[in-house]
């Protein structure tokens, strides 16, 4: 017998329905945010900006993620994570609304103070999306809640591509001004609904939070916070900048071969970021799941340091970064997995967010000083100097893995 998909809905769990609103939102965030970073990159290359001005322009979207991460975890504890989802969604509304000026007075203090509106929308949005996650399965249910992480990221991160190949066709078809405009006015709608779907005092700590708390005491957690620190900013010391300038320049590919190929990296990455239990299997989930992270950290090393050697011996240079960045993404996205899984596990089950955000303040503080090295080593030093950096960094990340505290508590699928 059929059914409406309302009378289905009614029929899930409320935790199942609260988890789809925060995924929904999530998608909906990502889409757009993925849009505006390939739309700012591509056009303001287009208007004649260097590489370290560009990597310039989203230096408050990092910094504020940082900031808003240590923040946001504690005002998550205090006033509930619906409503700090939902001001995440109204503040990227605002940051779009602040880009569809003419083009003549997009300054580069306005479009830094626009990123830095979004920088503080996109880490409110992520952090209480995490930590909502940690209140819908159970303690017992390590397996469960491994697989609902990897779904929640990996989803998040294919839409994120989706949003980069969006941007590159939005501003070739629309034009800049026209595609802010469309995703603006579609994010509203979401943020509206948003506001009457999602469960309100959701995350909310029983005991009030106190802000000297946004700090963790516990050793595992910043060690996993040094180890995603290293691991983003391993990432994104190569892929922010460096790579899109570097295929224009050196390859000569136009703008949607660009967003075409990025795009295609992050949704695949996303797909086996979904898929990442399978790949780890259930050693992943268990007692020494810090190890299983710091094995697969040293693989991505390992394939990570292939590249540069290929490229400067001059073999098929295209080829081998076009095959090693695949190989790269898909290797990321079991570290980032098991990186967002152990974050969650370890987190205290009252006042979530202020573990989650310490943790993702560091995530924010990697993608910030990947930023800022990939548009200033780029410009300096080339592409393979960029990688070399990425691999240092996936090795530190590899040592603060290995170094966490075994996990305590039940361990069940």
């Amino acid at each position: 017998m059929k059914h409406s998909l309302p009378a289905l809905l009614r029929d899930l769990s409320p935790e199942v329905r609260q988890y789809l609103v925060v995924t929904g939102n999530y998608w909906a965030f990502t889409l757009t945010d993925g849009a505006l970073r390939m739309l700012v990159v591509l056009y303001f290359h287009e208007l004649g900006y260097a590489p370290l001005q560009i990597a310039l322009l989203f230096i408050f979207y990092e910094f504020f993620g940082v900031v808003t991460n240590l923040v946001g975890g504690w005002l998550g504890a205090r006033i509930g994570l619906n409503r700090t989802m939902n001001l995440g969604l109204a503040l990227q509304v605002l940051a779009l609304s602040m880009l569809l000026l003419p083009a003549a007075l997009l300054t580069v203090p306005w479009v830094m103070a626009a990123q830095a509106l979004s920088g503080i929308a996109k880490d409110l949005n992520k952090m209480s999306a995490k930590s909502a996650i940690k209140l819908l399965v159970p303690d017992a249910a390590q397996g469960t809640l491994y697989k609902w992480v990897a779904l929640l990221t990996g989803s998040k991160n294919a839409l994120k591509g989706a949003g980069f190949f969006l941007g590159a066709l939005l501003l070739g078809s629309l034009g800049f001004t026209a595609a802010v405009g469309t995703m603006a006015a579609a994010l509203f709608i979401v943020w509206i609904l948003s506001i009457f779907f999602l469960k309100a005092d959701l995350g909310r700590a029983k005991q009030k939070a106190k802000f000297r708390e946004i700090l963790s005491k516990s050793r595992a957690i910043n060690r996993l916070a040094a180890a995603r620190l290293f691991l983003f900013g391993a990432r994104d010391v190569w892929f922010v900048i460096a790579l899109p300038l570097y295929l224009g320049s050196r390859f000569g590919w136009d703008h949607w071969r660009i967003g075409g190929f990025l795009a295609l990296w992050i949704i695949g990455y996303g797909l086996v970021q979904s898929l990442a239990p399978r790949f780890t299997g259930t050693a992943a989930s268990g007692a020494r799941a810090n190890r299983v992270a710091a094995m697969w950290a040293l693989v991505l090393a390992a394939v990570t340091a292939s590249i540069p050697l290929a490229l400067q011996a001059g073999i098929a240079p295209q080829s081998a970064l076009v095959s090693g960045l695949l190989l790269f993404g898909a290797l990321f996205a079991v570290n980032s997995s098991l990186h967002s899984y152990l974050i969650v596990r370890y987190a205290r089950s009252d006042g979530v967010s202020l573990d989650v955000g310490f943790y993702y303040m560091a995530n924010a503080m990697g993608r910030l000083t990947g930023t800022l090295l990939s548009g200033w080593v780029f410009q300096v030093s080339g592409m393979a100097a960029c990688l070399w950096i990425s691999v240092g960094f996936i090795l530190l990340a590899a040592l603060f893995a290995w170094l966490i505290p075994t996990p305590e508590g039940p361990v069940s699928s």
